[in-house]
């Protein structure tokens, strides 16, 4: 009997010793439970969030340069495979007004349903203010309750206890303490939310909480970027907005090494500066910018202190349209160097033709049959040589002759007013392919023309995930 009862009492005591030991290696979870932080006061639901691995990286491969950092995921279902793009942005507390909410909003309006399913977007609220974080977080829950179910969006955090010192920094440039406190700590809020995100897509769109998206941003960006990969030299950065760190596009195994690039530089100087360093390091002397751009600054007042901020950029275009490759000819006299192609492709050049004739035209040809989905087309400039009496019409079948290029068979879709025109959902009535638009004057006019853009939208084709 007493043998049977020490046999009890050591494996008693073998249990607590394993038991002990393994509460010893799970002290964090205790302290989690026992010592309630304001943050669980305050009823803000967090939980652990892990970063999904890149193993596009080198660096992620073999857990080189170990970058250690906890998440906190305060709202959106993390996403079950990789997709195409993700979209990074951080926001802070602002003593004048809030942008963050119009900004998601522009971003999944301004994209298709179909382009939502190609994208994550993921906010960090950067902000140590516990309630302002839970009032975000609320505002998002309730304006964006589709996507964060669907996994397009996660909202995240980091607790202050990972960030570095961020007082009594050095004073680069004469900058004032409270300057060089806020963007030091912008640095490290990019340098986590770039850590974050550097499993989430193929490549990586870093903005601002303050912007608003031209339509279908992520088509456009699609067709750049295969642009761009056609071309022999790498890159490591395409620009689709020339503020700030907006619209800055990065392949996702370079966001590691972007990561620690921002840490380890992050009282130096202003993250567009470090941003600007770290292309030339990855061997891209030229700025890769695209026009027109794709997102503007909508805010009026700025994070740092809520000072005015009136910036603008002026290549914006709200309607950014994907227009194809194509060749573009006309049978109106060109005036000096603005030549019929500068319609088509994206920038500031127009076409200007001379003593428009009822019968001439503007022909597009594509490269490649397409379906075409909305037509935007501007004339004139300042009120004077627009297109008085018009139509556009779509065309299929292409015949070559010595001087150009048309097709056998036009079809009218619509005419001009006011010397625009713009028609949507177009693949709805006219669903086949086509290979030409054309521009055609329907009556004589006196003025010259000037055709300064042709914009045009096509069926998004699926991206490689």
């Amino acid at each position: 009997m007493r043998i049977h009862s020490k046999k009890k009492n050591i494996v008693v005591a073998v249990l607590l010793v394993i038991g002990g030991l393994y509460f010893i290696n799970h002290s964090d979870f205790l302290l989690a439970v026992f010592a309630r932080s304001p943050e669980m006061v305050l009823n803000e639901l967090t939980w652990q969030a892990d970063r999904p691995v890149s193993m596009e990286s080198w660096i992620d491969q073999a857990d080189y340069l170990s970058f250690n950092v906890s998440y906190q995921l305060l709202a959106g279902v993390l996403p079950t495979q990789q997709k195409y793009l993700s979209v990074g942005l951080s926001s802070v507390k602002r003593k004048k007004g809030s942008y963050l909410v119009p900004t998601l909003k522009s971003i999944f309006s301004q994209s298709s349903p179909e382009e939502h399913s190609f994208m994550v977007v993921v906010v960090l609220l950067a902000d140590f203010d516990v309630s302002w974080r839970v009032d975000t977080v609320k505002e998002i829950k309730s304006a964006f309750a589709s996507e964060l179910e669907k996994g397009h969006l996660l909202v995240i955090h980091v607790p202050q206890d990972w960030y570095p010192p961020i007082t009594g920094l050095k004073r680069n440039f004469n900058d004032a303490p409270e300057r060089v406190t806020f963007r030091s700590k912008q640095n490290l809020d990019y340098s986590f939310l770039i850590h974050y995100c550097a499993g989430l897509g193929r490549y990586y769109l870093q903005l601002e909480d303050d912007v608003f998206s031209a339509k279908n941003f992520l088509t456009t960006i699609k067709k750049r970027v295969e642009e761009q990969e056609g071309k022999k030299f790498t890159w490591a950065t395409l620009e689709f907005s020339a503020l700030g760190y907006i619209g800055k596009l990065y392949k996702s195994a370079h966001l590691p090494l972007l990561a620690r690039f921002l840490f380890i530089f992050y009282q130096e100087m202003p993250c567009d500066w470090l941003m600007t360093h770290f292309r030339e390091v990855m061997t891209q002397k030229e700025t890769i910018l695209f026009k027109p751009s794709l997102f503007q600054h909508m805010g009026t007042f700025s994070s740092f202190q809520g000072t005015y901020n009136k910036l603008k950029d002026k290549d914006f275009e709200e309607d950014v349209y994907t227009n194809p490759s194509a060749e573009v000819y006309s049978d109106m006299s060109t005036y000096q160097k603005h030549f019929p192609k500068l319609a088509w492709d994206a920038g500031e050049g127009f076409f200007w033709g001379r003593t428009p004739e009822k019968g001439n035209c503007l022909t597009v040809v594509f490269t490649e049959p397409t379906v075409v989905t909305g037509i935007f087309v501007e004339t004139g400039s300042g009120g004077k040589d627009i297109l008085e009496s018009g139509e556009v019409e779509m065309g299929h079948n292409v015949v070559a002759t010595d001087k150009e290029k048309s097709c056998t068979e036009f079809e009218s879709v619509g005419t001009f007013e006011n010397g625009k025109f713009k028609m949507q959902e177009m693949d709805k009535k006219y669903s086949s392919a086509s290979s030409c638009l054309k521009i055609k004057v329907t009556a004589t006019q006196k003025d010259w023309l000037i055709i300064t853009k042709i914009r045009i939208t096509t069926k998004l084709t699926v991206p490689h995930q």
